[in-house]
């Protein structure tokens, strides 16, 4: 393909064969997943983001004290983009939050 460059995959190893594959030697379409998704619960994607919006909450205070304290590889269009950031981290979790307690309260409602 590219100088040489073929992939390694083996997707004839992949497929599925059925009673629908008997009729010739014609390869089957069907492929099976390979890849498992990976599953998290809603506990640690919630304190990941918790995690992510305090780290870009302190981000404009720690580039701001450098700037303060002279640093020359912080310049002051770095901490407006980082407060940028913040900002715009505290819509999107404010929003996530609103929209979890709205799910939450309609579960609530349904009667068993």
């Amino acid at each position: 393909m590219f100088n040489g460059f073929y992939p390694r995959y083996d997707l004839e190893a992949r497929i599925q064969h059925t009673k629908l594959d008997s009729w010739g030697n014609i390869p089957s379409a069907r492929m099976s997943r390979v890849e498992q998704p990976a599953e998290a619960d809603f506990k640690s994607v919630m304190s990941g983001l918790v995690e992510n919006l305090n780290t870009t909450m302190d981000a404009p205070d720690n580039l701001l004290k450098d700037v303060m304290m002279g640093s020359e590889n912080v310049d002051i269009h770095d901490v407006m983009v980082a407060m940028s950031k913040a900002e715009i981290s505290v819509n999107v979790a404010t929003t996530a939050v609103g929209k979890v307690i709205q799910a939450y309260d309609k579960i609530m409602q349904i009667q068993i």
